[in-house]
């Protein structure tokens, strides 16, 4: 089952192939810093695994700042002949078991340039994981970084966005540190797409990048207090949600410059009455005469004065013509009558069906006897 990329929270497992990385800084005077990292990628989600795979005899400065950073360090000697090690197929090993063991892992975060990790990259997408990838610019293959759904560069960490505001020097330094938390938190959420930046979504960024932050320590009874006070400092802009009847953070930094774009609550009370109007247009009734402002020109209609009168043909005087017949009446359309109506007409037929005389039927025929016949005698001749 893929992941929603867009809504939700991720949780993220980070695997590092340092000794790719240790390639990327030869030659150059800054060091590798894993909290650069970690600071953007946290931007993304909870971060739930995070594991680095080299051989840490080769390098030991670094393995102090990893472990203050709660990344396991995972130890593959170099073999003496090869001079290699198994670090890759190490990863690919457990970030596949991840992948397969644990379902609430949705996000993979490959920091490494090597095109080897393609496959690995694949596997993963195919099985519906959103993988980032993050590496030096220099030593980073193209085939892994096409094959991505994100890809960050390491050089572009760090640095400060156009958006972020110039906090008042006079302030107390507790809410100078709050407000440069909730700036930071708003670029984030910024960089990921979000456009209702929720009171609730920031204060969960805030703990993401935070985990000690507490809107107490810095004066505040309630998080919604902090955002008042920054909307005092001119910082924020905020307004409230109808429903929830919470604090949204609609343009912040920079953004306060430029004007104000449509609340979404205006878009929708104006599309709402426009479907109204074009609803009313379209049931008007065919013969409805239109309005005075809709009506002809006057120009249209000639002047009764203009108007030639017709031409009255001579009438014969063999006297007064003949009226004119009226045509006969139209026949009224019959109506059904109403069901009451029918129902008393009925009772009425019955009452007189009941009334009515009953005819007696005549009484049956006597039906003719035997004829019988007396014997003849001669006396009787």
């Amino acid at each position: 089952m893929g992941v929603d990329v867009t809504n939700g929270e991720h949780s993220l497992a980070i695997f590092i192939d340092f000794e790719n990385l240790a390639l990327g800084f030869q030659g150059r005077r800054d060091r590798f810093d894993i909290h650069r990292v970690l600071e953007r990628l946290v931007e993304k989600g909870k971060i739930v695994a995070k594991k680095s795979y080299a051989d840490w005899s080769r390098f030991a400065p670094y393995t102090a700042p990893l472990h203050e950073a709660a990344i396991e360090l995972i130890e593959i000697p170099r073999r003496a002949q090869s001079g290699k090690n198994s670090a890759d197929i190490r990863l690919c090993v457990d970030a596949m078991d991840l992948a397969y063991s644990k379902e609430h892992i949705n996000t993979f975060v490959i920091v490494s340039g090597d095109s080897d990790f393609s496959p690995l990259v694949s596997k993963l997408k195919e099985l519906g994981k959103h993988v980032i990838g993050l590496g030096m610019q220099e030593s980073t293959s193209d085939l892994l970084r096409d094959n991505c759904d994100e890809f960050i560069y390491y050089e572009d960490l760090g640095q400060t966005p156009a958006l972020a505001p110039a906090l008042n020097a006079q302030l107390p330094e507790s809410k100078r540190k709050a407000f440069a938390l909730l700036l930071e938190s708003l670029l984030a959420l910024r960089r990921e797409n979000k456009e209702v930046l929720w009171s609730s979504m920031i204060k969960d960024t805030m703990k993401r990048k935070k985990p000690s932050f507490n809107e107490a320590y810095h004066g505040y009874r309630t998080f919604s207090e902090l955002l008042e006070d920054a909307a005092k400092e001119n910082l924020v802009e905020l307004d409230t949600d109808k429903r929830s009847r919470t604090y949204v953070v609609t343009r912040f930094g920079s953004e306060l410059n430029s004007p104000a774009p449509a609340s979404a609550e205006a878009k929708k009370k104006s599309s709402r009455r426009r479907r109204s109007a074009a609803k009313r247009r379209g049931q008007q009734p065919a013969g409805k005469a239109p309005a005075p402002d809709e009506a002809a020109p006057a120009e249209a209609a000639a002047p009764a004065d203009l108007v030639p009168a017709p031409e009255v043909s001579p009438q014969p005087d063999d006297g007064p013509a003949p009226a004119a017949e009226a045509p006969p009446p139209e026949p009224a359309e019959e109506r059904p009558a109403p069901r009451r109506e029918r129902g008393q007409r009925a009772e009425r037929e019955r009452e007189r069906e009941r009334e009515a005389p009953v005819e007696q039927a005549p009484p049956p025929e006597e039906a003719p006897g035997p004829i019988t016949f007396e014997p003849y005698t001669p006396e009787q001749g």
